[in-house]
């Protein structure tokens, strides 16, 4: 188990990374009352179905395709104020990742599709940005495709120095396990936020619904 790496990953389109912080409700919520305001009315389950693992700059596409490329701006624009309001003001670490980062010895990465300010601002503001140093944490804008693609975790492996075949990756979404077995990695499938377990089930993929799992599974590995 020396040789593997844990890949932390989030949400991309949302910007939020869902294993590390209870960020999913907040994000659905302000892409729901977004739609209604820009001429695309949206269910919560409509949202997660089709934003949650994607990357920003499909969920963008997405979005103009619908609306519009200047209500799609307008959303672009309004989502980052409204959330960054909505993490300053509600955002919490996802319950049990604290106890399970305190106790983590196995290497480890962020691998996200939000920005590099994105992630300091929301792990910033909840504690987590110590546990992972810049080199340490990964985005999509450093690839040339986005989960469900793999080229976001291969990123990270080879940055990490480790064989994609030894990677395990931590993911709360339909498109981030695609991603991990599209990179030929075994996935933990983070069953406790909005995305149905039935979603996360399939190859190579251990679903579980309380991250204090996390560290025995990782050791079951």
């Amino acid at each position: 188990m020396s040789s593997t790496i844990k890949l932390l990953t989030w949400p991309d389109d949302l910007s939020a990374p869902a294993v590390l912080v209870d960020s999913e409700r907040i994000a659905v919520r302000v892409y729901v009352a977004l739609g209604a305001e820009l001429g695309w009315p949206l269910t919560e389950a409509e949202v997660i179905e089709k934003f949650i693992g994607r990357s920003i700059v499909s969920n963008f596409e997405q979005i103009t395709s619908r609306v519009g490329p200047s209500r799609a701006a307008l959303w672009q624009e309004r989502f980052g104020q409204l959330h960054r309001a909505a993490v300053d003001a509600e955002l919490t670490p996802v319950d049990g990742i604290l106890e399970v980062l305190d106790t983590l010895t196995l290497p480890s990465c962020v691998a996200s599709g939000g920005r590099h300010d994105t992630m300091r601002h929301t792990l910033g503001h909840t504690g987590i940005y110590p546990y992972f140093d810049e080199g340490r944490i990964f985005s999509a804008s450093e690839v040339a495709h986005g989960k469900p693609a793999p080229d976001l975790f291969l990123h990270a492996a080879k940055q990490m120095g480790v064989n994609p075949s030894a990677c395990i990756v931590v993911e709360d979404s339909k498109y981030g396990i695609q991603a991990a077995r599209a990179a030929g990695m075994r996935a933990l499938g983070y069953a406790g936020g909005l995305t149905p377990a039935q979603w996360l089930e399939g190859l190579n993929t251990t679903v579980f619904d309380d991250m204090r799992e996390l560290p025995r599974l990782l050791a079951e590995a």
